[in-house]
């Protein structure tokens, strides 16, 4: 398989509550970003219906799937994986809920304060026919308990993948070391932690002018059939020096 470059991007949900930093003024910077630093495959995490299509329209030369976390079609966030249809055939898809009955829509799983899903999709690269199955998480950014038994549901769904090489990627609300991130790197690797080279600045978290010192919440965990040569948090700014989002756009090529 050719190297693949994944990111990850949470680009913060469309709410009035952030004033001039309402999705209207961030579409257009979000797409750049993403256009720019050109993944073949990409995880997003927040967007409503109305910012995914939004990005859709900005973002021709990806194809969206996953669906909303709420029981309502077209409800609430999404965690959708895009691809390179050119590059990638998609072969399934599902989206799980992160809680005790994870194929009930909308369910609130342990101390939850939202509904939580991931989003899987296995693709087929056209040339070589090899299989990647890609996995997009978002996490709850309260529940503690939700948090680590919502990563040990993707770890046991991802550790039983058979015959493709695994990506698991997302906002997890946690940082290296706790019991989240331990439940993943049990059978996966942390790619900042093994790539040949990491760039960027040491968080993953913005206030939209400024970046939040040592908070990185957003990660890209491989298993062992990937080499992992970089990793980057992007800290593209547009305009008077605003973030496109509250979160970077985590960058990885593997191979």
């Amino acid at each position: 398989m050719d190297p693949v470059r994944v990111m990850t991007y949470n680009v913060r949900v469309d709410t009035p509550e952030d004033g001039a930093n309402v999705w209207r003024h961030r579409r257009d910077a979000v797409a750049s970003t993403v256009r720019y630093h050109a993944p073949d495959v990409l995880g997003l995490q927040e967007p409503l219906a109305a910012q995914l299509e939004d990005l859709r329209e900005r973002l021709p030369a990806y194809r969206f799937v996953g669906q909303s976390r709420a029981s309502a079609e077209a409800a609430g966030e999404y965690v959708p994986i895009g691809y390179r249809p050119e590059r990638f055939e998609l072969r399934n898809h599902d989206t799980f809920w992160l809680s005790e009955t994870p194929d009930i829509e909308g369910s609130v799983g342990w101390d939850a304060t939202h509904p939580r899903v991931c989003t899987r999709a296995t693709l087929r690269e056209r040339a070589s026919g090899e299989v990647v199955v890609v996995f997009c998480v978002h996490l709850d950014h309260k529940g503690r308990t939700a948090r680590r038994n919502g990563a040990e549901l993707v770890r046991e769904r991802a550790v039983g993948v058979p015959n493709g090489r695994v990506v698991v990627l997302g906002d997890f609300n946690c940082e290296a070391g706790d019991p989240p991130y331990e439940r993943l790197t049990s059978s996966f690797r942390d790619a900042r932690a093994c790539a040949t080279h990491d760039h960027g600045p040491n968080t993953s978290r913005t206030d939209f002018r400024s970046l939040i010192a040592d908070w990185t919440i957003d990660h890209v965990f491989v298993d062992d059939a990937w080499t992992v040569k970089g990793r980057a948090a992007c800290s593209d700014q547009y305009d008077d020096g605003r973030y496109p989002s509250d979160h970077l756009p985590v960058v990885v090529d593997l191979a």
